[in-house]
């Protein structure tokens, strides 16, 4: 163990020695850290410690008296199943950080190692937890509440045990011989019955659903049963108000299709006297229409002829159409041409301004020649520009070397006195550690003082409720049995009453042996039968237990009382708790001063580094100006020539850059009005061809000149207009010479006018009473398909509900004799009260074998079934007295007494869970406190016992403090305890 729990520095023990004499013991004083070897143990092979310190693990497992930079590791060597391994836990923890100040925190980490028999090297097995635990799990064939109850024997959880009630027992022993498959068995069946149940609920719902649909469907002629689901008789009843209700539906059926076709002929009828009206209303209509056309076309005749006038011109005209187009794009080019070339003549010089194409083209060429003869002045003009540039970084090269050189003197002529303030406050916080560690020390025995004042003053009040309690219980008692005595007397007084009651005719007496009975006695008034005094029999005993209970609890209060009072002395706890609070706030300011410590080592750190990386910029700065003073003369040098190479290039501009962007101007300005020149001379020969072919192709056409044929055109959308002007014209005339030469629209016109309205009044009459008779058939219709659907339905729930309910019916049986509510089981036991009471059982047969030889053969563990709470029963446990041949409860035995079953039990529990663990081999026990109750020659008996186990070839150790051990058991690991951390010895072995 290193840094694990009391101990701050590493700490090994060897249980093989210690073991080779069969017994040996751990001691040490209270608080040393006999339990935290144990712990360690445990921690090795789970991962967590036993019991209630298993909550809050991780830091709280790290002892406080360990070195900051120093983890904690628990490592475990054993045999097991012809296996050496080795595993390694280290659990997570919050160390230093490598760099900087404060913390970071480490994973927990597990390391599993097995030794090769044959060449005795160790081999890495895993290092993942999740296997390692199986593997573990595995290979011991029990979990840890298991290793915990049948390794590691803890005597106060035993103790406990044997005065638990059964609810308690069964918890425990559930988690040691997992029985929790018989407890899925029974809530399995439970949910079965629940299940089968809601099924069979849910089907009379439904069916009784089904009930109130047909009555909905019926219209209210039908009457649901007026049963719940559950009832007998529900189905019967549903089946039968549903044929009634389908038989009145399908009376009402038939009469409605007899209304509806009736009321079809007489739509029919109306129909054709409507068809006939309408057709006449719309020949007269249409002739009328016909003579209002014609009308207005003879008053649009003169606009008509002007129309196909204009359209014959116009067609002309669209054989000089091409000539048109073709002048008017020969025009707008030539226009465009003479305007570029304008724009471009714009910006010549003056002497260039009247040249022609080929002289300016000659020009373009001579100005890009003397454009090319610029090239390598540029290339000079460019470097000259880096050459500044590298001037002006040589300069701001030499301005932060000075800089930086002042920095670093004014910075090393503070650093003796920057040294010497961080050493002081590293001295400072050192002794502030020291200082720390030394009210540590003290904090833990002043916390104890305080916490048994507090409940010395708890338990003081405690102990008077329960003085006024077991009062209290004494009377109830008292009052109880005397009214069971009273009561019995009253039934033997009364139980010839009885007896005469259960006298026949012809039957012999139980008292007298008589067959006839002339004068039986009878019952007077308050005459007290047997169940009356049962019921008083027991309210008795239920009231003596009480009073035993609280008297126990009234002892037990008064122990913790004298145990409290003996440890906290004394001293006020008012007093004590200032104490504490003073002890920690200085405790605390200290550890304060104390955390200082890496932050101000680091300090001084950071600025040695700080103090080395001056000095060096000092250095370098210096050799950086020695070597920019030849680099600064070649620059100068090269900067002379080139200005005197680019002066010439440039000539009267400002720069070489300059002078060929001018050229580079000229030659585009030369080149784009030597192409708009051409372009406008070429534009002038088309149009001037164009104006000819249009004045040849409108006299042609008729026209006495371009401008006329012009003016006679029409766009497409004008046309378009003017044509279909044209053609309806025509299409309305012959529409309206057919209307006029139809005879019968001729006929219709002559006979007298339609009445449209009356016909139409009289077919939606009719339509009207149809559409009633066909809604009425419809839902008479409607409610058979209904009712037979919902009827069919009904029938088949009721076909289903059978296996339904018988399969509930046996399930629930199933379900309430495993629960134990079943009233065919008598004992009230449920399935897993029954496992755990066989398992129980045999607990009690192993741990009678070495109680009897402890109790010097008075004591014997039986089990019991007798029922105990809420009517349950099956995980009772008595102690037998062979002195009185008594049976009674455990939880009556003393104190040593109650050591003897305890530890009894516990080897006894041992055997039974490593049988059902596989029978894997155990070597070592352990067995933690208890052994101060005992006298002397209880503790020889007991010693004998634990030494018996030699036989079984198992070794074992005892975590005590009693000082009479230590003269009785020569192999010893001594737990020594001081201010850095507590430390093991070992004594007595080889």
């Amino acid at each position: 163990m290193t840094a694990f729990g009391p101990f701050g520095s590493t700490q090994s023990v060897d249980f093989g020695e210690l073991s080779a004499a069969g017994l040996f013991l751990l001691h040490g004083p209270t608080g040393a850290g006999k339990t935290s070897v144990l712990d360690a143990v445990c921690y090795a092979l789970y991962g967590s410690v036993p019991g209630a310190r298993q909550s809050g693990q991780g830091m709280t497992l790290r002892s406080d008296h360990a070195a900051p930079g120093v983890r904690t590791e628990v490592t475990l060597e054993l045999t097991v199943a012809g296996r050496r391994l080795e595993i390694t836990r280290q659990p997570p923890w919050e160390r230093p950080k490598k760099r900087g100040t404060g913390t970071t925190l480490d994973k927990a980490q597990t390391w599993l190692r097995e030794r090769d028999a044959a060449s005795g090297a160790w081999k890495d097995l895993s290092r993942s937890h999740q296997e390692i635990g199986e593997e573990i799990t595995q290979l011991l064939g029990m979990s840890r509440e298991q290793f915990c109850q049948v390794v590691l024997l803890p005597q106060g959880d035993f103790a406990r045990f044997l005065r638990a009630d059964a609810e308690a027992r069964g918890k425990l022993l559930g988690r040691l011989f997992d029985t929790r498959r018989f407890a899925d068995v029974e809530k399995r069946l439970a949910e079965r019955r629940r299940a089968a149940e809601s099924r069979v609920r849910e089907g009379d719902a439904d069916l009784l659903a089904d009930a109130h649909r047909m009555q909905q469907a019926a219209g209210g002629s039908m009457e649901p049963p007026e049963l719940t689901p559950g009832e007998p008789g529900l189905a019967e009843a549903v089946l039968s108000a549903a044929a009634v209700a389908r038989s009145t539906a399908r009376e009402q059926l038939t009469a409605a299709r007899c209304r509806l076709a009736t009321a079809e002929s007489a739509l029919a009828d109306a129909g054709r006297a409507l068809d006939a009206v309408r057709e006449r209303d719309r020949l007269q209509r249409r002739f009328a229409e016909a003579r209002e056309r014609a009308d207005r076309l003879r008053e649009r005749s003169g606009a008509h002829q002007e129309a196909r006038a204009r359209m014959e011109r116009a067609r002309k005209a669209g054989t000089v159409a091409p000539a048109l187009e073709l002048r008017d794009s020969a025009g707008a080019e030539h226009g465009r041409a003479a305007g570029a070339e304008l724009r471009a003549r714009a910006l010549l010089p003056a002497a260039l301004a009247d040249a022609g194409a080929a002289g300016l083209a000659a020009a373009a060429r001579r100005a890009a020649e003397e454009l090319g003869g610029l090239e390598s002045a540029r290339r000079a003009e460019r470097r000259l520009t880096e050459l500044l540039g590298e001037r002006a970084d040589l300069d701001r090269q030499e301005r932060a070397d000075e800089e930086a050189r002042e920095d670093a003197e004014t910075w090393l002529a503070d650093w003796e006195e920057t040294r010497a303030g961080l050493q002081a406050g590293i001295d400072s916080a050192q002794q502030a550690a020291t200082t720390a560690r030394e009210l540590a020390v003290l904090r833990d025995p002043a916390r104890q003082r305080l916490n048994a004042a507090r409940l010395r003053d708890r338990l003081a009040g405690e102990t008077r409720t329960a003085e006024e309690q077991a009062r209290a219980a004494r009377e109830r008692a008292l009052a109880a049995k005397q009214h069971w005595l009273d009561l019995k007397e009253q039934r033997l007084n009364g139980i010839a009453a009885e007896l005469a009651a259960g006298l026949t005719d012809g039957e012999p007496c139980a008292v007298c042996g008589a067959t006839e009975h002339p004068a039986p006695a009878r019952k007077v008034a308050g005459h007290v039968d047997r169940e009356t005094e049962e019921r008083a029999l027991a309210d008795h005993q239920r009231a003596d237990d009480h009073r035993a209970e609280a008297e126990r609890r009234l002892g037990a209060v008064r122990e913790a009382l004298a145990a409290a009072s003996a440890e906290a002395g004394d001293g006020a706890t008012e007093q004590l708790s200032r104490a504490v609070d003073e002890l920690e706030r200085q405790y605390a300011q200290a550890r304060d001063a104390a955390s200082a410590l890496h932050a101000e080592q680091e300090r001084l750190r950071r600025a040695e580094d700080e103090h080395e990386l001056r000095i060096t910029a000092q250095r370098e700065a210096a050799v950086r100006a020695a070597s920019r003073v030849g680099h600064r003369e070649r620059l100068d040098r090269e900067h002379a020539a080139l200005e005197e190479e680019l002066a010439q290039a440039r000539g009267d501009a400002p720069s070489v850059a300059a002078r060929a962007a001018q050229l580079e101007r000229s030659v585009g300005l030369l080149t784009d009005a030597a192409d708009t020149a051409r372009a406008a001379e070429e534009a002038a020969q088309r149009l001037k061809e164009a104006d000819a072919r249009l004045a040849d192709a409108a006299f042609r056409a008729g026209f006495d000149t371009p401008e006329a044929a012009a003016e006679a055109l029409l766009d497409d959308a004008a046309h378009r207009e003017l044509q279909r002007r044209l053609d309806a014209w025509q299409h309305e005339e012959a529409a309206v010479r057919a209307v006029l030469a139809e005879p019968e629209t001729v006929a219709a016109a002559q006979q007298p006018p339609a009445d449209l309205g009356s016909a139409q009044r009289a077919a939606e009459d009719a339509d009207r009473r149809v559409r009633e008779a066909a809604s009425a058939r419809d839902a008479a219709d409607r409610r058979c398909a209904e009712l037979d659907r919902l009827s069919a339905r009904a029938a088949a729930s009721v076909r289903r509900l059978g296996p339904l309910r018988e399969e509930y019916e046996r399930v629930a049986r199933m379900a309430g004799l495993t629960a134990g509510t079943s009233a065919d089981n008598e004992r009230k036991m449920r399935l897993e009260s029954y496992v755990l009471a066989a398992r129980l059982e045999q607990v009690a047969a192993a741990a009678t074998v070495r109680l009897h030889r402890m109790s010097s053969g008075r004591y014997t563990l039986v089990h019991s079934d007798d029922r105990t709470g809420r009517g349950r029963s099956g995980l009772g446990l008595h102690v037998v007295d062979a002195w009185t041949g008594r049976e009674r409860d455990t939880a009556t035995l003393s104190g040593g007494e109650t050591f003897f079953a305890s530890l009894a039990l516990a080897l006894g529990l041992a055997d039974v869970v490593t049988d059902e663990a596989g029978g894997v081999r155990l070597d070592t026990l352990f067995i933690d406190e208890g052994f101060g109750s005992l006298d002397d020659q209880a503790l020889d008996e007991v010693l004998d016992v634990l030494d018996s186990l030699r036989e079984r070839d198992r070794s074992v150790g005892i975590v005590s403090h009693v000082g009479d051990l230590r003269r009785r058991i020569h192999a010893q690991l001594e737990v020594v305890k001081g201010r850095s951390g507590s430390e093991l010895r070992r004594r007595g072995t080889r």
